[in-house]
């Protein structure tokens, strides 16, 4: 059985594309009207308007940028100044820190020195009487500076606030100060130099004064 085509050679039963063919983009655009020379004004002039707008934005972000820099030069050049001015300040401090402390002191100076001065001109209980005055007048001194004495004669044996320079055979309680070299000192209750004490020990047939191993032994009885 034969087919039969039609005009263009194709099947009669063949599908058919009824759809008409899409203009290209060109022709497209092509086929726009031109615009006219209003609206071409008010293209140019929105263009115009938007070019201005991004022109001022740009000149205010320079403008903020410009400050943030120079502020951030000052922060710099300031902080620079003030490391400068902490580091004269800790010079000085270590200089002049005692300045104060010194001119204090020096009444005390004087007085012992007119007591020296004074010493063969005055009875014996006099001079003693001048001097005591004097110590006083320092322990005052030192107190207002937060300087405190302390005597460890009699106590315990600290090894904190005590230096063991020797042990000595007592009949105190073994461990006890029975002797003080010098007295101990504190600074606003910092300890800035230990007592310098003797420490007892039982009596033996050891000889007397054994000296504590590097000056700050413990008592004779600890282990």
């Amino acid at each position: 059985m034969s087919e039969h085509h039609n005009g263009d050679g194709a099947p009669p039963d063949a599908p058919q594309d009824t759809q008409p063919a899409k203009p290209s983009e060109a022709a497209a655009q092509a086929e726009q009207p031109p615009l006219t020379r209003e609206e071409l004004e008010r293209k140019a002039t929105q263009l115009s308007a938007m070019l201005e707008e991004s022109m001022s934005r740009a000149r205010d972000t320079q403008e903020r940028l410009k400050d943030t820099h120079e502020r951030l030069l000052r922060i710099a050049a300031e902080f620079d100044n003030f490391k400068k001015r902490a580091a004269k300040e800790r010079e000085d401090a270590q200089k002049f820190g005692i300045e104060r402390l010194l001119k204090d002191l020096l009444p005390v100076a004087d007085n012992l020195e007119r007591a020296l001065d004074h010493a063969e001109e005055h009875d014996l209980r006099q001079v003693i009487e001048g001097v005591k005055l004097v110590q006083k007048l320092l322990e005052n001194t030192l107190a207002r500076h937060g300087v405190s004495g302390f005597s460890a004669l009699g106590q315990p044996f600290d090894p904190t606030l005590h230096e063991a320079l020797m042990q000595q055979e007592s009949d105190a309680p073994p461990g006890t100060v029975v002797s003080e070299m010098s007295r101990g000192y504190k600074l606003n209750e910092r300890l800035v130099r230990p007592a310098a004490v003797v420490v007892a020990r039982p009596r033996s047939g050891g000889s007397p004064g054994q000296p504590g191993p590097g000056g700050g032994a413990p008592p004779a009885d600890a282990k």
